[in-house]
């Protein structure tokens, strides 16, 4: 398995992977509203205490979600690299022509990196502990009100559940090419970013190909088994809000409460 976590379900029986996956789209798009708001060391400790306990909560061990941040560890230190340059302020703590580095510049970039790391572990948590074809069934329950605006809400659920299944597909794919290559003597981890960047491109050409090769596959067989329009699919699973949804949603609503408390009450 590879280290890319976001779209990669795990099976399980834990708390988490009994709720309803409305509830867990629910909570997971409140999360990250939250996350907007939130600009004190104080509100993100206690998100991040909160993050912490749904973790336990999903019974995986904390290192699979820490080795899911690691591919997208040269974005977060490209953002917090730019929050650093591009912040003014006072006082200013280095100064070389152009470039100048303030206090609130570094405050900035911490509270980039905590943001994006529980943004990051939050999504990770609801596609670890959610099927991808309950996501999009979420999704299309979700936006139901939509259809009246002749959204087409079906088929966005079904190019969602599609391209959540693509992606741990092609990230395998992609770990399959790279051993195959650095069996006949390529490095791409050998010299400078320039060289780096051409060896990336024989990685791309044969994995592109496998992606629009599975595409023309997916709609094949989609259509020889007769799938003409998403709106007439029946359901397999009906999705029902059960007594662990109130409770998560208890939950969330507490959570919620207790950050307006520390961010507006205490003026934190």
């Amino acid at each position: 398995m590879n280290n890319i976590m976001i779209g990669r379900f795990i099976p399980g029986d834990s708390w988490v992977h009994r709720l309803d996956p409305r509830t867990k789209m629910i909570a997971t798009f409140i999360y990250i509203l939250v996350m907007l708001w939130s600009n004190s060391w104080q509100t993100y400790a206690w998100s991040a205490a909160f993050l912490i306990l749904l973790i336990k909560l999903t019974q995986q061990p904390f290192s699979l979600y820490w080795s899911g941040l690691k591919p997208i560890f040269w974005l977060i230190l490209f953002t917090v690299f730019l929050q650093i340059l591009f912040t003014p302020g006072e006082p200013v703590l280095f100064k070389a022509g152009p470039i100048i580095v303030t206090l609130p510049g570094i405050i900035n970039a911490g509270y980039v990196i905590i943001r994006f790391v529980l943004i990051i572990l939050m999504s990770t948590i609801l596609t670890l502990t959610t099927p991808p074809t309950s996501i999009a069934n979420a999704l299309e329950s979700l936006l139901a009100p939509l259809k009246k605006l002749r959204v087409p809400v079906a088929e966005l659920a079904l190019m969602l559940s599609i391209a959540l299944r693509f992606v741990p597909l092609l990230m395998d794919e992609t770990q399959k090419i790279m051993n195959a290559q650095k069996s006949r003597g390529m490095s791409f981890s050998n010299g400078g970013p320039i060289k780096r960047a051409k060896a990336i491109i024989p990685l791309l050409i044969p994995l592109f190909v496998g992606a629009l090769q599975r595409a023309l596959d997916l709609a094949n067989a989609m259509e020889v088994r007769g799938f003409k329009d998403a709106t007439q699919r029946t359901k397999y699973r009906i999705l029902h809000y059960q007594q662990v949804d109130r409770i998560a949603f208890l939950g969330l609503g507490s959570f919620v409460a207790i950050f307006f408390v520390i961010k507006f009450i205490f003026h934190i």
